[in-house]
């Protein structure tokens, strides 16, 4: 009897995992497997370095190694997360562009340096001038009849 409850266990723990869509892309999604297990050792390299005496309040605050972790794990369960919802991540390039863009474009409207040395790069340097007017035409003498 033992045995046919765990077949019946088995198979009851099969039709969930069918009929749930979240075990479903977790099954199927490579990436998203991939997102959960690096989001767990870099949590679990943050949890040995806050628990190496020194206190999680310290290490948060003042290693950059454990804030880098914690940062990881956070980017890779929102990774997973969005996996998990269908969501495709956007791209956050193109703003980061687009302030670049709009940050230059005040930098040389703002800074005349800048403005001359991005003028001298696209142009080649400007070149020094001077006007010298030409010489003044000296008078003939004047033809004396005779």
């Amino acid at each position: 009897m033992a045995k046919s409850t765990r077949t019946s266990r088995a198979r009851d723990a099969a039709s969930s995992v069918s009929s749930n869509p979240y075990l479903q892309r977790l099954v199927e999604d490579e990436d998203l497997r991939d997102s959960l297990k690096e989001a767990f050792d870099a949590a679990r390299k943050a949890y040995s370095r806050m628990s190496n005496g020194n206190g999680p309040v310290d290490a948060v605050i003042d290693d950059k190694k454990v804030q880098r972790d914690l940062k990881t794990a956070a980017e890779n369960l929102r990774d997973a997360s969005d996996r998990l919802r269908g969501k495709k991540r956007d791209s956050h390039w193109g703003r980061v562009i687009l302030i670049a863009l709009a940050g230059a474009a005040l930098a040389i409207i703002l800074s005349e340096d800048l403005r001359k040395a991005v003028l001298d790069k696209l142009f080649g340097a400007e070149e020094e001038f001077e006007y010298t007017p030409p010489p003044a035409p000296t008078p003939e003498p004047a033809a004396t009849e005779t």
